[in-house]
């Protein structure tokens, strides 16, 4: 991992602005929840708000709006804007539950205090309540009449029971821990790579993909989900709780298995490279129109954060 602190490389350039951008796009909505919402208690908003806009790299909005560009959405569609929207929704909801003491009972998240430290568990639990009916809600209202159907079966197939929350399940029971890698990878795949590979199907059916440019994407978006995720398993154990903006070595404390614990650092190093390269072959179909996915593939690898 690149953590020396020198100057970013032109692909982590290219990286950065994406992910700004699509934090802008996201941000300009959330940043109106008042007024989408004039009549639901403002402590909720507040509180919806407060773990909406604690910043965060948005990378899975931007995943959705590359892979529409990919597949020729030039200027992102008000489909692709609800995508990105709703998946932002979703993944926020995850941390905000997953952050509560009856799961990881997190105390610090993006560097500030966790949503149920200042606003109590109990508005934490339906502030995430609350941003999983607007993440279908934007769904359903914003995105083209005949896109709502495929896009909201795409997102509720990764969120539910046999993507991130039966992931989160599975995380969770320290009685059967995972053994292999075959069931670790499995793990990650739900818990982590379900929404990173759902923002690439979500963005390529967005943005009009043909059938293998769909297939193609889908790919990339698996290999990246797990190549996303070892390198969260490095940064637990390596980076400072300042750097991340959140506790590390957690995992190790609770006995949970994760890459470098199953095959060590180096050979976890080695298989997020690995995992990178396979994400960036699948995309030489697309050409130069998947230059920013390429740019987001090496960001996720090279961060240290």
């Amino acid at each position: 991992m690149n953590r020396s602190g020198s100057s970013l490389s032109a692909a982590e350039m290219d990286a950065t602005g994406l992910l700004e951008r699509s934090a802008r796009l996201v941000s300009d909505y959330f940043v109106g929840l008042d007024a989408r919402y004039p009549t639901a208690p403002p402590r909720l908003v507040e509180a919806i708000k407060y773990s909406l806009m604690a910043g965060g790299k948005r990378l899975r909005p931007a995943l959705v709006l590359e892979c529409a560009r990919a597949c020729g959405d030039g200027e992102p569609s008000a489909s692709a804007l609800a995508a990105a929207v709703a998946m932002e929704l979703i993944h926020t909801f995850s941390l905000v539950h997953d952050d509560l003491p009856a799961m990881d009972d997190d105390d610090l998240r993006r560097g500030r205090p966790t949503n149920h430290k200042v606003y109590g568990e109990a508005m934490a639990i339906l502030a995430g309540d609350a941003m999983t009916t607007m993440a279908f809600e934007i769904l359903a209202s914003q995105a083209e009449p005949k896109l709502v159907p495929a896009l909201v079966g795409e997102l509720a197939a990764a969120s539910g029971p046999a993507g991130m929350i039966g992931g989160q399940v599975i995380d969770m029971d320290q009685q059967h821990p995972p053994k292999i890698l075959a069931e670790l990878q499995r793990l990650h795949r739900m818990k982590t790579g379900a929404l990173l590979t759902a923002s690439c199907r979500m963005g390529a059916i967005a943005g009009g993909a043909r059938p293998e440019q769909l297939a193609a994407l889908e790919a990339f978006g698996r290999r990246l989900g797990l190549a996303f995720q070892i390198v969260d398993d490095i940064l637990d154990q390596t980076a400072t709780a300042e750097e991340l903006g959140k506790a590390t070595k957690k995992d190790q404390a609770k006995g949970k298995v994760t890459y470098p614990m199953l095959i060590g650092l180096e050979a976890s190093r080695r298989e997020a490279r690995e995992q990178l390269a396979a994400a960036m072959d699948v995309l030489q179909p697309l050409g130069s129109d998947a230059d920013g996915l390429r740019a987001l593939a090496e960001f996720v690898v090279n961060r240290n954060r």
